[in-house]
């Protein structure tokens, strides 16, 4: 019922938002991202795309700005951002990854009178203390402590969460809310982080999963931490041989992890719909600038939702119209 609420308001905002069509200023909006290239920020980009007719309509312009690597995570963000202050940015949109290392550009934009909403990484708490008008995403915790459940629910109690980019405050509170969810069911769990150039490196990750396993026989449940790297850790599983014996889940997903789910070698995948976070996000923003509305509610949540075998088949039909 919770989500099924959340979802009302989100469709309820984005409704009214859609109806205002004369606008007292035209926002230039900004949104800081991943590669789209990448199935989940494909997903972002299509929200920012289904977002920017409202935008032109009012007579304004979004513009992403897309990391190349994540290598140089922070840095590289904060650069986005003050390169969204330089191209006269009006509002921008853009995830607190590494929160030492872009706080500093986020609070410049504020200084400069430049709204900002938080968008997939982050949290109310973060957005309040930045200046930020709200968050919009998931409760990274509050999803791994939900992942971490599952597990223990369906009988894996000794997990692994993978991260292949260290440091990053979304994927830190992904594992650590992991861990929680495990421990708190009498089960362990601890992270096995992995160098930031592996994320994305399919042969890397794969390998990395497969020896842990090897080396560690009690371990009876992987997770990772986007569905890309599911992908590389379902080879890793299947080569360890211990394909049907370790419980495999991921944060989001991909074409490949949903077809998984579909065969039944992978279990469950976390969804915080993507499509949804930078649609509000830009579409909220906008609006903000343009007429000065507000929404009351903080965070704007659009996860977690556990995808498994229960409910794959109408996840799978909001696949093929592009939205998840």
């Amino acid at each position: 019922m919770k989500l099924n609420g959340l979802r009302m308001r989100a469709l309820l905002a984005t409704a009214a938002i859609a109806a205002a069509t004369t606008a007292t200023m035209a926002a230039d909006i900004a949104v800081v991202g991943g590669r789209a290239d990448e199935e989940f920020w494909n997903r972002v980009k299509k929200g920012i795309d289904d977002a920017r007719h409202v935008i032109e309509a009012n007579g304004g312009t979004v513009n992403y700005l897309q990391l190349q690597s994540y290598d140089n995570l922070g840095p590289d963000a904060a650069q986005l951002v003050r390169t969204a202050i330089s191209q006269g940015a009006d509002g921008i949109v853009v995830p607190n990854w590494v929160p030492e290392a872009e706080d500093d550009a986020i609070k410049s934009a504020i200084d400069q009178g430049i709204a900002v909403i938080l968008m997939n990484a982050g949290n109310a708490e973060k957005a309040e203390e930045l200046g930020a008008i709200n968050y919009v995403g998931s409760d990274e915790f509050v999803a791994g402590v939900a992942g971490g459940e599952y597990f223990v629910e369906n009988g894996a109690t000794n997990v692994i969460c993978v991260n292949t980019v260290p440091g990053a405050a979304n994927l830190e509170a992904r594992c650590g809310g992991v861990i929680e969810g495990v421990t708190k069911g009498g089960g362990t769990a601890e992270q096995l982080p992995l160098p930031a150039s592996s994320f994305g490196d399919q042969t890397a990750i794969a390998e990395a999963v497969k020896a842990t396993l090897l080396q560690n026989p009690d371990i009876n449940g992987v997770i990772n931490i986007s569905a890309t790297d599911a992908d590389a850790a379902a080879s890793g599983i299947m080569q360890s041989g211990k394909q049907g014996t370790v419980m495999h889940g991921s944060f989001d997903i991909n074409a490949a992890g949903l077809q998984r789910i579909q065969d039944g070698t992978q279990t469950f995948a976390i969804d915080q719909q993507p499509y949804l976070q930078s649609l509000l996000a830009v579409q909220l923003l906008a609006a903000h600038v343009d007429f000065g509305t507000d929404l009351p509610t903080a965070p704007v949540l659009t996860g977690p939702s556990i995808v498994d075998a229960s409910n794959i088949e109408s996840t799978l039909a909001g696949v093929e119209k592009g939205a998840r």
